[in-house]
């Protein structure tokens, strides 16, 4: 995948991830962040078990990468609630 489409996933993924999470959204480039790197998360730990993880713009990898994005924000959410 090139850049433009994993910012594009990553936007989608993040704005769904933090709208589930906790429904107000972190913000446009930290929902584009949280979402890149809730894609290549959730692509690791889906390829984990044996099946493909984000493989371009399609429904699969929108799902897989909203999973892992849902992971990242609850994580992010951790660490930034005890500082």
């Amino acid at each position: 995948m090139g850049l433009i489409s994993w910012i594009i996933l990553g936007l989608v993924a993040g704005f769904i991830g933090s709208k589930i999470v906790n429904k107000s959204g972190e913000g446009f480039f930290l929902d584009i962040v949280l979402g890149i790197v809730g894609a290549v998360v959730g692509g690791y730990l889906v390829s984990l078990t044996g099946n493909e993880g984000v493989t371009g713009l399609n429904l699969w990898s929108l799902l897989v990468a909203v999973i892992g994005a849902i992971i990242v924000l609850l994580v992010y959410r951790l660490v930034v609630a005890r500082t």
